[in-house]
């Protein structure tokens, strides 16, 4: 159990470090967070016109719409432009909020690695090559899950910095584990 708790700590820094610079230092994600001059007046009229908090597709039909009505409005939009809207009526995040959300993102990622290793313990062949394979196929498996699925509907503007970040972040925390886990005699205690 305590090689599986450093192995997942080390792991779970490594992924949540890459992510950290891959949204700060290198702003690959930039491109779904671009700035607009009139921002302002568009949180205004948001502000004005939306009752609270939630995610809103522009355009959509009201729920309980029939199939046949949905299809309609959709093969009249093609062309014309569409928005996907988060909004929140109020921004909370305060230092220590940020902090804490640092804390859970930290947390996960090595609870992640730590349900990896657990996997991986269990194989008859544990070494570098298969212990690598298997954190960059979960890195593929996460992104193909979330980010490109979403991509696939809404088109989200970072998709490839997503794929890098499953890329790299599971890469480097696969090259740790290859070695920490593929050393002779790793037992899962």
């Amino acid at each position: 159990m305590k090689k599986s708790i450093i192995g997942a700590i080390v792991g779970g820094l490594l992924i949540f470090f890459w992510q950290f610079v891959s949204w700060t230092t290198l702003d690959l994600h930039r491109p779904a967070q671009e700035y607009h001059p009139k921002q302002d007046s568009i949180l205004s009229y948001l502000s004005a016109t939306l009752e609270k908090d939630g995610g809103y597709l522009l355009p959509t039909v009201p729920k309980g719409t029939s199939f046949e009505e949905a299809n309609k409005m959709g093969e009249q939009m093609v062309g014309k432009p569409w928005a996907s809207v988060q909004y929140h009526s109020s921004y909370t995040i305060t230092a220590n909020e940020m902090y804490m959300n640092m804390v859970r993102g930290l947390v996960t990622s090595i609870f992640m690695v730590w349900l990896l290793i657990w996997i991986i313990a269990k194989w008859n062949k544990i070494g570098f090559v298969n212990v690598l394979l298997a954190c960059l196929f979960t890195g593929l498996i996460v992104f193909i899950n979330e980010p490109y699925g979403s991509y696939i509907w809404y088109k989200i503007f970072d998709v490839r910095a997503h794929l890098l970040d499953a890329l790299a972040g599971w890469g480097l925390c696969g090259i740790w584990l290859g070695w920490w886990m593929g050393r002779k005699g790793y037992v899962n205690n």
